[in-house]
């Protein structure tokens, strides 16, 4: 039972660096109307009604993101939470379908602002000084693949997959470029990360762009995203939050039809979310960060079912 005692000094931590900070600790539903139409997300639903309200559709979600920017845009300040989550389909060393992220917003941070911010959470969290590198996500696909990210497309990484003796990789990705990018990365990127070294990955190809602002000021545009690795794991995925209402919707819009190719099941677009957009998202930027993954990075767990009470196959 050392892990309860371990996950409650964690949370601790994690509060009292907020505290400090003046930043708020908020609530929001875990059923809504809508979740996030990503194609890589499978999402638990259940249809609820009664005498009092008629029968819906609700959505469990898959992070607090959507209900978070909605209090951002109605003046909350910079917010956090520890949220329970959750994603159908992922469940094995790494992954359960309820899981606990933390997630904030800081209003009027920029990538570099909160990028800081994250690293001094996990100093904090992890006790000691960790060695760090910073590179971008073309610095570091072309190191180890050649390709460049920017530049490429579907086909090319699904023939660097099959050389790599990975034939299945064109079924796997569909005729997803971000779901090639992405199979490439992790199968054959991420796992050549240096042991004990914390990665922040930056400037992401726009087809991965997701919530996040767009860079157009250098030569090729990018998307304002990071991500945070550490020990061959991902531990956090951060925007520069987009704030334009019409630029969002299109976005969900494409992943509508990204599902439909795919016949996966329909998610509506979550109107109160481009509602709040409309009415003025302030500028800001945030971070998801996966809690389960962190403790057992933290205690040197082999599995996630290591850091749960109660993992998936008994709960």
């Amino acid at each position: 039972m050392a892990f309860l005692h371990q996950r409650a000094a964690l949370y601790q931590t994690v509060r009292t660096f907020f505290i400090e900070k003046n930043v708020l600790e908020v609530e929001t539903p875990i059923l809504s109307n809508a979740s996030s139409c990503d194609v890589n997300l499978d999402i638990f639903s259940t249809v609820t009604g009664g005498n009092i309200t008629k029968a819906r559709r609700l959505y469990m979600q898959t992070s607090p993101e959507f209900a978070m920017k909605r209090l951002l845009a109605a003046g909350a300040g910079s917010i956090y939470q520890i949220a329970k989550s959750f994603r159908q389909a992922e469940s094995g060393r790494f992954h359960n379908p309820e899981f606990s992220l933390l997630e904030w917003y800081r209003v009027g941070f920029d990538l570099e602002e909160l990028m800081e911010e994250v690293l001094s959470l996990l100093i904090r969290c992890f006790g000691r000084k960790i060695p760090l590198k910073i590179l971008t996500y073309q610095d570091l696909f072309q190191q180890i693949t050649t390709i460049n990210p920017h530049a490429t497309n579907q086909q090319e990484l699904i023939n660097y997959a099959a050389l790599q003796g990975n034939s299945e990789a064109a079924t796997i990705c569909g005729d997803s470029l971000s779901n090639a990018l992405d199979y490439v990365f992790s199968q054959y990127i991420q796992p050549q990360l240096t042991k004990d070294q914390l990665y922040f990955v930056r400037d992401y190809p726009v087809c991965m762009a997701m919530l996040a602002k767009l860079d157009d000021k250098k030569t090729v545009v990018t998307a304002k995203r990071f991500e945070v690795y550490f020990n061959n794991l991902e531990l956090a995925n951060g925007y520069e939050e987009l704030t334009d209402a019409k630029q969002q919707e299109q976005r969900f819009q494409q992943d509508i039809i990204e599902r439909e190719e795919q016949k996966l099941e329909t998610v509506p677009i979550d109107k109160h979310l481009i509602g709040a957009l409309e009415s003025g998202l302030p500028d800001c930027s945030g971070v998801a960060l996966g809690l389960d993954r962190l403790l057992m990075l933290m205690e040197g767990a082999r599995s996630i079912d290591e850091v749960l009470a109660f993992p998936i196959g008994r709960a």
